[in-house]
């Protein structure tokens, strides 16, 4: 599995998660658990959803002179 999922998005999906999740509990509601949905996705560096897109928001690596 080749990562689709950069730095800035990873953080983002993380804070992202959190605040989904602290939302549910605050609102006692089961909607919380789907921020389990972009912390994990952020934890492994894959986003599915970005698979059939071709989208990425890994740095390329810059060619070697």
């Amino acid at each position: 599995m080749k990562k689709n999922v950069g730095s800035i998005d990873r953080i983002l999906r993380f804070v992202l998660g959190l605040v989904i999740i602290i939302l549910g509990i605050v609102n006692e509601s089961w909607w919380g658990l789907i921020g389990i949905v972009p912390i994990f996705t952020a934890s492994i560096n894959w986003c599915p959803l970005y698979l059939p897109f071709g989208i990425s928001t890994c740095k390329t690596p810059e060619p070697k002179k």
